[in-house]
Order: C-alpha cells, then structure tokens, then sequence
C-alpha cells in the first residue's frame, strides 16, 4: 500500500500543484526554462505513476487483496464497459480538431474522468478506490478549474477528426478490453 500512496503523492502532487497554483509553476517554468520544466513535470508523473501501477500490482495478493470496501452490483461491470468505451473515445477526440473536442471542451479530463467513474463503480477494493478514486479527482478538478478559467478550445471543427476519434477510441478500447487486461493484469474483463 505504501508505494501506492508514495505514486499517488508524486502524481496527485504535480497535477495539482500545476493546476490550483499556475503562478508558482510558470514561475517554475521560467526559471527553469520550458523544456527542462516539462521535462520535470514528466519525470515525477510518470515515477508517480510507476509506484501507483507498482503498488496496485502488489495489493492484488496478501491483505489487501481481501480489503474491500464495498461489493460492486452485478450490473456494473456492463455499465463500466460503456462509461470506458465512451471514455477511450473522449480521450482520442481530446487531439484533433473534432466537433466531439468542442462540445466536450475538456475531453481528455472526461474520459479520464469516465475511465475512472467506470472503473470505481465495479471495483470495491480499497486499493482499487484509491488509484480510480485519485484519477477521478483529479479529472473533476481539472474540469472545474479549466472551466472556471474559461479554458476553450477554438478552432474549425472538421468531421473527419470525429470519425478518427469515434474509431481510434474504439480501437483501443478492443485492445484494451482484450489485450492488456487479460494478459498485461490477467485480469479479463469480457466473457
């Protein structure tokens, strides 16, 4: 549980660190120049991300694998099924000049936000509230405060980036529906 706490301090850390004080980090930005800075920023991100991923393999034997927190209904995992395909959509529609970026706004934080809402409704175990459960904060955080900043993107939206977005989402949902799940967690998921 310890790495996974140390991974969600680094990554939870620099995200909000980044988003609630702007000022500090283009402070930060300027005095270290921007390559160096995002450099830095994903250097702690992805260690962070390591320990959380490390931390959460390890949870899966031993103690934790039996703390649960709540039992899931039966039902969500179908509707954790869509929520993730519609999150994987999000997120390719989040590159690209898509009328789905525009009505979305913020579509990688909603995917995101959806990939982890998913996931928390059909895993009960603590381990698995506190990865999903720090993703999901800081998507919602991320949407408030972009919003509240007036943050939109503007652009001449084209249909051809809506139907890469519609496939590639759908794309890597099959992958990781049927590929990393079963046999990166070995965890299958569809069946």
């Amino acid at each position: 549980m310890a790495y996974l706490l140390f991974g969600i301090l680094l990554f939870g850390g620099i995200h909000v660190f980044s988003m609630l004080l702007p000022h500090q980090r283009d402070l930060l930005k300027v005095r270290l120049g921007e390559k160096l800075w995002k450099g830095f920023y994903a250097v702690i991100s992805l260690v962070g991300l390591g320990f959380m991923v490390w931390g959460f393999l390890l949870s899966r034997s031993g103690p934790l694998a039996a703390d649960w927190l709540y039992v899931p209904p039966d039902w969500a995992r179908h509707v954790t099924m869509l929520l993730v395909l519609l999150g994987f959509i999000s997120l390719a529609a989040s590159h690209g000049k898509s009328h789905l970026r525009l009505w979305l706004r913020n579509p990688m934080s909603i995917g995101i936000g959806l990939w982890a809402a998913g996931h928390l409704l059909s895993n009960g175990k603590r381990t698995d509230v506190y990865l999903f459960g720090t993703f999901l904060a800081l998507a919602l955080l991320d949407i408030v405060v972009s919003t509240w900043r007036g943050k939109i993107p503007v652009y001449e939206p084209r249909l051809r980036s809506d139907i890469v977005a519609v496939i590639a989402g759908m794309v890597l949902y099959v992958i990781f529906l049927f590929g990393f799940h079963p046999y990166v967690l070995n965890l299958p998921v569809a069946g």
